[in-house]
């Protein structure tokens, strides 16, 4: 039984004529009793009998028309809903971004919202390993994480989006106040406020220590960017940021100084390779494409 020999069904019970059925599905007469014939064989039954010029349901018959009604509607409705869906009427869209881009992400969320306002937002906040995981487990459709990150298995397409260069943050005074800039290797004599594990950066950040061959002095861990800079203002220790966001900070109490290192920080938006990407997502993509021109 297919939806088509269904709505055949019930359009002649409603009809109460094989002909007229015919005229309103836009076929013709054998087509329509060839099709019911069938539903009959199928079901072992049958459904309707000629009495004169009426056509009278059986028992089953009765059934199925009732019951055929019921689908029809749910499939008009599905009908409905996917079209919604596929003209971004409505939606959800799993995103993952890592906490201190979330000011960030201000622009290009504004700028979906205004376009697709029935399509809802999910927002997950994790650090990119985290994200990543999330992504390639189907939990996300989307993530922003830190460029380079591992994909042995070509499991991801990206899109990069910016990048930009690595400051240390550190309070204004003392010896920082008549530097320009840091070399790594400085790093090993202070105690440094890192980002979690999860992120992408902190794994870097450790590569490039262990580069220049020493292992931090890592005083505290966290997530969050304001935190690690309310840190440094107490003088716990120094910390790794993008320039991006130490331009956010309080420059009467801080300051920060250019990280003598190729390493920046770059971000892409991740989605995996080879499996279906819903219209809410590419629309996504074609937001950040126009936010950030240059990543195109």
């Amino acid at each position: 039984m297919d939806i088509r020999t269904l709505r055949y069904f019930v359009e002649v019970v409603r009809q109460q004529s094989f002909t007229r059925a015919a005229q309103k599905m836009f076929v013709t007469q054998p087509t329509i009793s060839k099709m019911l014939r069938n539903l009959e064989d199928e079901l072992g039954c049958t459904l309707l009998i000629r009495d004169g010029r009426k056509l009278l349901l059986t028992d089953t018959g009765e059934v199925v028309y009732q019951r055929g009604l019921a689908i029809l509607a749910e499939f008009h409705q599905l009908e409905a809903e996917l079209g919604d869906i596929n003209h971004l009427n409505k939606g959800v869209l799993r995103l993952g971004i890592p906490p201190m881009v979330g000011t960030m992400m201000a622009g290009p969320i504004s700028l979906y919202r205004q376009r697709y306002p029935g399509v809802e937002l999910k927002i997950s906040e994790f650090g990119g390993l985290t994200v990543q995981q999330a992504v390639l487990n189907g939990e996300l459709d989307l993530a922003m994480t830190a460029l380079p990150f591992e994909d042995e298995h070509h499991t991801f397409c990206s899109l990069p989006l910016l990048h930009n260069p690595l400051c240390v943050l550190v309070p204004r005074s003392g010896q920082w106040t008549t530097r320009e800039s840091i070399d790594p290797i400085e790093l090993a004599g202070h105690p440094l406020l890192i980002y979690n594990e999860d992120f992408a950066l902190s794994r870097q950040l450790i590569q490039l220590f262990q580069e220049h061959g020493f292992t931090p002095r890592i005083a505290v861990r966290s997530g969050q960017w304001d935190f690690l800079a309310a840190m440094v203002q107490a003088g716990v220790g120094i910390a790794i940021l993008p320039e991006i966001i130490c331009q956010k900070l309080d420059k009467n109490t801080l300051m920060w100084l250019p990280l003598n290192s190729d390493l920046t920080w770059q971000l892409a938006m991740i989605w995996r390779d080879g499996v279906y990407i819903s219209q809410s997502a590419q629309a996504w993509i074609a937001c950040c494409k126009e936010f950030w021109p240059v990543s195109s």
